[in-house]
């Protein structure tokens, strides 16, 4: 098996933002922002987008990197990259998702290496939200974790909660950073779920697809990035990711 292998599921026919991956952010597709920073963590002849949409193919292929065309009924991005597992040749797959272009490309390399660790686990990334966001923003998927940094939930409500409701002072709220790291045995179980089931029934209401591994029993590990993350999830999002950008010393 080769290299690690980073792809990025691309999805045009979004509901809430159609086009997203190819929405510009300083006058360059998003999806290339990401792509460029995952060949800088794998080697641009390890990063590969999938998507179901030959504007995007177009797009990538273009900037030289590989595309996989992928069917349109994929339940979600881990379900299209599952439908490629056996063409990448790589026992370490990394989903990343096309609409952080704020992420480290170290991130990309330690997530990669964690899962190479402990192959008997999904791995994801996280961090502790800053001063600045919302845990009660359903944009952002807030993460539990045990003292082994193993998930427990996760959930667009703000977790942990209190007895009496509202922010608890005593403990950090945690967001998921979207960087995955699979074996091709971890999307197989992930996508014969989805085939036999759909999605599972806390996934569905969370929308949020690692909460299927937990519903069929699989452990994930998360790993704490070195820095926070940023995600265009609507068009509103764009401006601020754009000043994000110009004042990031890495864009």
């Amino acid at each position: 098996m080769s290299d690690a292998v980073a792809v990025i599921p691309a999805r045009y026919a979004s509901t809430r933002f159609p086009g997203k991956p190819l929405v510009p952010l300083l006058g360059r597709p998003m999806l290339l922002w990401v792509a460029d920073l995952c060949a800088e963590a794998v080697g641009a002849a390890n990063v590969v987008i999938a998507t179901e949409d030959e504007r995007i193919r177009s797009v990538a292929v273009d900037a030289g990197f590989r595309a996989e065309m992928t069917s349109e009924r994929a339940l979600t991005g881990t379900d299209r990259i599952a439908e490629i597992a056996d063409r990448l040749g790589s026992d370490t797959i990394l989903n990343v998702q096309g609409d952080e272009p704020l992420i480290d490309p170290q991130d990309i390399v330690r997530i990669a290496a964690v899962k190479r660790a402990h192959p008997e686990v999904v791995v994801n990334g996280y961090h502790p939200l800053g001063p600045e966001e919302d845990p009660t923003d359903p944009n952002l998927p807030k993460v539990v974790i045990d003292r082994d940094e193993r998930l427990l939930y996760m959930s667009r409500a703000a977790i942990p909660g209190t007895k009496v409701g509202g922010r608890s002072p005593d403990v950090a709220y945690l967001k998921q950073v979207c960087i995955y790291g699979f074996s091709p045995a971890d999307l197989r179980r992930f996508a014969e779920a989805g085939a036999a089931e759909g999605k599972g029934p806390l996934e569905s209401a969370e929308d949020i697809e690692i909460l299927r591994f937990l519903e069929l029993g699989h452990p994930v590990r998360m790993v704490r990035t070195s820095r926070t993350s940023l995600a265009v999830d609507a068009p509103g999002d764009v401006a601020k990711v754009e000043a994000a950008l110009r004042s990031d010393p890495q864009s």
